[in-house]
This record gives structure tokens, sequence and C-alpha cells, in this order.
């Protein structure tokens, strides 16, 4: 890698960049549920006004967010204790979004959290952590975004797995929080619509992981009318959904690794 991890990531995890997705996924755990809303449109929520930051605790909350919206594996504790003793550093407002995270997940445990993951992130087409999902959803545009992600990853000198798509929300905050720059913004800021729905179809479902897109959106920049209007388009219609030749209902990524199939 082209620059040292920051300290949280290196006291966490003490590896490389995020991989796309876990070695496993538990799906067999009793579902958990916090009385989410069935059914019905995702409503918009306002945009948040953005926070002042310093780089460095701009950096910070991204890694912080990117460390919690990988799915959580045996370091998921230890994850979570880093991230509260970090958000003692940051601003009140985004150390709140990210506290209300730590006790709500703290609260499920491990096995209950994993479940509510693969049903959230893995299960409905609104809560892709996947960007170009929303940009071009299941469209042969896909793949040149996809190469536009890539390409951006090396010009900042990342090499990604054979596995890794790059367009993972979670690798995108970890090469900010690593690297920065006019690259990561721009790759932020031309997805910005698909952040802001992805943040409002988890208020909706009310999930816990919603604190962790308040906290995101309050470091990036304010909204503005093009990426508003992209925005209401994308909450009207939804990710696009032609076909490319397959069967069946394409979501953003597998749902169920073959390790884990039964």
């Amino acid at each position: 890698m082209s620059a040292p991890a920051p300290t949280l990531w290196q006291r966490v995890t003490g590896r490389a960049p995020l991989p796309a997705g876990p070695p496993e996924r538990v799906t067999s755990v009793p579902p958990a549920s916090t009385a989410p809303r069935r059914g019905g449109r995702t409503e918009p929520l306002p945009f948040l006004d953005p926070v002042e930051l310093p780089d460095e605790l701009r950096r910070a909350t991204h890694m912080a967010v990117a460390l919690l919206l990988d799915y959580p594996g045996e370091s998921h504790g230890d994850r979570l204790d880093a991230v509260e003793a970090t958000a003692s550093a940051l601003p009140a407002v985004i150390a709140d979004d990210l506290r209300t995270h730590v006790a709500a997940v703290r609260g499920w445990g491990v096995d209950r959290t994993q479940i509510h993951y693969v049903e959230t992130f893995d299960q409905k087409r609104r809560c892709a952590l996947h960007l170009t999902y929303y940009s071009s959803g299941d469209t042969r545009r896909r793949g040149m975004a996809l190469v536009t992600f890539a390409e951006a990853f090396a010009a900042c000198g990342w090499e990604l797995g054979d596995d890794d798509l790059p367009d993972y929300l979670p690798s995108v905050l970890e090469l900010s929080a690593r690297e920065g720059g006019p690259i990561v913004d721009m790759l932020l800021a031309t997805h910005r619509e698909g952040v802001e729905l992805l943040r409002s179809a988890l208020h909706h479902v009310r999930s816990p992981f919603r604190h962790l897109l308040d906290a995101l959106c309050r470091t990036l920049p304010q909204v503005d009318d093009a990426a508003a209007a992209r925005f209401v388009n994308l909450l009207s219609a939804g990710p696009p959904q032609e076909m490319v030749g397959l069967g069946g209902t394409l979501l953003p990524f597998p749902s169920v690794r073959p390790e884990a199939t039964p």
C-alpha cells in the first residue's frame, strides 16, 4: 500500500484493505427485528448539514464507518470498542451517531447483528453497499462503472483482490481514510444520490446502521442541486433493472456465499 493504515484500522484489524465480503455469513440465526416498517415507499429524509472537520477527523470518521459497515465477523466486538474510544475525539453530533449505533448492536450480540446485516444489505435492493448498483443496477452499464472505480483505486496506488468489488462502500471509505484527496472525493460525490438513498432506506427499516450513514453524510459537502435531482429520481424509480441475459432477480452481489449454502 502506498500509505500506512490509520491507527484505528491497525489497532482493530492489522490487515490490508477491506474485502468486498466476509468468508462466510451466518444465515441460520433467528431474525433480529427492531420493529422495522413493513412495505410502503422509502420516504426521503432532509439532507444533513455538513460538519466542518479537519482532514484528520474526517478520515477518522470514514475509517470508523468503514469498520462498522463491513460484515460483523469475529473481531466485531473489538471494532465496536475501538470506534467507541475514537468517538471522543470527534464532534459531538458525529460521536453521538457512532455511539448510538455501537450501543444498539452491542446489545444485540454478534449473531443477531450478523443476521440483521444479511437481511438488510444482502436482501434489500435499496440497501446495497455497492455504489454502482444505484447508478447502473442490473444493466450492462455497471461493468464500465466498476472499471471506473477500479481505475480510481489504481490511481491511488491500491490493488484490490480478485474477489473484491471496488464500489463496496466500506472499501471506498477506507480509501478515503488512508489516502484522501480529489479522486476518492470524486467517487463519493458522483454517487452521492446512492449514499443518500441508502441512508433513507436504512431509516425506513429503522436499522441501527442508519446512524453510520448519518455520521458519514455529515462529513460530506452540502448536496448540490444536480445530486438532489438524481436522488429524487432514484428514490422514485429505484436502481435500474434492465437484465443482462440472466434469469431471475439479480442482487448487487451474491447474498449467500457458496460455502454458506446448505
